[in-house]
Parts: C-alpha cells; structure tokens; sequence
C-alpha cells in the first residue's frame, strides 16, 4: 500500500500529531530570515550573526537525548506539550529583545537566551510528536511517521520565512516573539486533547550503547545537514553581498521541494533500503549547492535551493530507519533522541564554522564547503551499504 494514501486510521493520527510539530517549527521559521539581518543592525558582525542562528541548534543538542528517554519512559504527549510551552516563553522573551533593541549589548543577550529557550522546545517537541505518532500507529509505519513529520517541519519552515519578512517589514521586530507566542500557546492548548499512548515496557539501554548503534547513521545525517545549516544561516548575507533581492525565497523553495519530494518518492525507502535511498539524495544536495556556489544570478540560486531541498529530503527517514531498527521498541525514543542530536550537532557548527570562510573567501564559499560534506556523507552510506550487503552490522553495538 502507497505511503501516499494510508488508511484513514493510520493517516489521520499521524497528521493530527505532526501538526503540532508543524506549528512549532512555524515559530521556528518566523524569525528565521530576519535574526541575521537584525544582529548586524546591532553593530556585531557575521560570526556572531551565524551564532545567533545556531546557538539554537547547541540547546537542542543538549537536551535531545533526555527528551527521547522521557518520552520512553513517561510518555511522548508530555514532552511535546511542554516543548510548545517553550515556544510561548521564547517568543516572549524575543519580544522583549526586540523592545531593547537601543541597548545592544542587552539585546543580543536576551535574544540568545530566546534562541536557547527554542532549541530546548525544538528537541521536546520533535522527538515527542515522532515517537508519539509511531506509538499511535504502530513501528511499521516508522518511515511514514518521519517523513510525513518532515513535511510539517520544513513546511513550517517555508512558510514561517516569508511571513517573517513581512511581519518585521510591517509591525517590527517584536511583532515577531508576538507571533511565536500565539502558535505555540495554540499548540499546547490542542495537545490537551490527543490520547496518549501506553508506555513501551522493557530494558532501557545506556545511552552510550544507543549511541553507538546509532553513530554511523547519525554522522551520514549530520553531514547531509550542513548543507540545510549554511542555507538557513548565510541565504540572507550571501544574496546582500550580491546585491540580490528577496533571500527568504530561496529557503521557501528549498520547502517547496522538500515537500514535494517527500510526497513522490515517500515510499522510496520502503522499497529499495535506506542506505541506496541516501546515496542518491545527498548526491543531488551535493549538486544544488555547487549551483548556489557558481551561480551568477539568482535564478540559478533558486534552481539550486531547490535542487538541495530535493536531496536533502529523505535523508534523514531514510538513515532513521537504518539506525531505529537496531534497538527495541522500548528504546525507540531514546534512538531517535540521539539520531536527531546529529542535526543539531551539524547545525550548531555549520554557522559559526563556516563563517569563518567568509572574510577570506566570501560568502558563497560556505556552499561549496557544504556541498562537499554532502558527498562526504554519499561516500559514507555507500561504505554502510557495502556493509549491509556483506552481512556486517551498521555499527560497533549492533550486536
């Protein structure tokens, strides 16, 4: 049976659940294309622009791998609904930042803490609605689960992004905490109403064992991500310093893509493995960001966020499946917690890493050096495939 057209039962729970990540990650997006713009206007300079973005993503980090455990043990529907909470109090707190925009010093520190106060509300709220959405419809569903999550996320994203624009264009800056106030209050509101499911009994197995089986999988995805993480954070500086308009269109078709590719080709790693799904995926990211690399005009950039949003698509359902089927279900929280860690390991260093190429070789480099830690992650699932193939386990504690 198509992913495309699950029967009621299953597809309605699992959209009603990725929902509430979808709004999330609206929040998410809303500031997205402006934070950049909005650092430099406070006098700091294009490191510190990058770290604003990813500050968010070292929270997330932190705080990933509790949110899979407590949402083993305690149950998922806890943790997403205390991460839309984290929403409402970061969008405050971004309001707040904006108001004091006359103190930079003051200002940046406020928003920081508004970014990290996102990051911790990200990671509860994506493992939670995952987790509680494959607890709601059975672990076969896994890979309909993530990439239909993914839809939500990067959906958000393209919106959010635009909207952001134009809500900082019209009402200020502060509009925008305002803005992720609402959705995150209106999320956690609706998740009050969803049934929750039974926790999984079993053995819980240490981190570092989790860990381990999930590694090879997770260090594939956190190479893939760079390419996501040098969009999301230079898109905006890069087209500046061409003396291009309209960069948030950029990061909506890299959306756009994603989506779409998500809908195609959402059964394409049931049928031919995670691991050849992923070869082929980063291989097209690796070739939209060359694009954006040489691109001289911006329809060719625009042709290469789209070309990397398609690439980058299944990626990480199609590693999650490969590193979720190597611990039980009682630990499937807990392996999904650490995969995603990966992401924002990659995501909290793409800024402030890559900047660091900025002042000697402009901001296009940082698409190059993602495109080739794209084929990096190509070159690694070949190597994991190989594996398979040959009857070796994906990684060291797969035993």
């Amino acid at each position: 049976m198509s992913d495309l057209s699950p029967p009621a039962p299953v597809g309605g729970p699992i959209a009603a659940t990725v929902f509430l990540n979808f709004l999330c990650y609206f929040a998410i997006g809303i500031p997205l294309a402006v934070l950049p713009g909005h650092v430099l206007g406070l006098g700091y300079g294009p490191v510190v622009a990058g770290l604003a973005i990813s500050i968010q993503y070292v929270a997330t980090f932190l705080s990933r791998p509790h949110a899979g455990r407590i949402a083993d043990t305690i149950g998922p529907r806890h943790i997403t609904q205390w991460g839309l909470i984290g929403c409402t109090i970061s969008g405050l707190v971004l309001m707040a930042s904006g108001l004091l925009s006359s103190l930079p010093i003051l200002a940046l520190a406020i928003l920081l803490a508004s970014r990290l106060l996102l990051g911790f509300a990200e990671s509860w709220v994506a493992t939670g609605a995952i987790t509680w959405a494959i607890g709601r419809t059975g672990p076969e569903h896994t890979a309909q689960v993530v990439s239909w999550n993914g839809i939500a996320t990067y959906g958000a994203l393209a919106l959010g992004a635009p909207l952001g624009v134009a809500i900082n264009h019209t009402l200020g800056f502060s509009a925008l905490g305002v803005s992720m106030f609402a959705l995150g209050l209106f999320g956690s509101a609706l998740a009050w109403k969803y049934p929750r499911v039974s926790v999984i009994s079993g053995d819980r197995l240490p981190f570092a064992n989790v860990f381990m089986r999930v590694l090879p999988c997770g260090m594939g995805l956190a190479l893939g991500a760079v390419g996501f993480g040098a969009l999301a954070t230079f898109v905006t500086l890069f087209y500046a310093s061409k003396g291009w308009s309209h960069p948030a269109w950029a990061l909506s078709m890299f959306g756009v893509t994603f989506i779409a590719t998500r809908l195609i080709f959402a059964n394409a790693i049931n049928r031919h493995g995670g691991f050849r799904v992923a070869i082929i995926s980063t291989g097209v990211e690796s070739l939209g960001l060359l694009m954006i690399w040489l691109a001289p005009a911006p329809a060719l950039s625009l042709l290469g966020a789209g070309l990397t949003g398609i690439g980058f698509a299944l990626v990480f359902p199609a590693l999650a499946v490969e590193a979720v089927r190597l611990v039980t279900p009682a630990n499937r929280g807990a392996a999904l917690g650490l995969y995603s860690v990966f992401v924002d390991v990659s995501l909290g260093i793409t800024g402030p890493v890559v900047g660091l190429f900025v002042s000697g070789f402009g901001y296009a480099s940082v698409f190059l050096v993602a495109a080739i830690a794209a084929l990096a992650s190509t070159s690694l699932s070949i190597t994991l495939y190989r594996r398979t193939k040959r009857g070796h386990p994906s990684s060291p504690g797969s035993n």
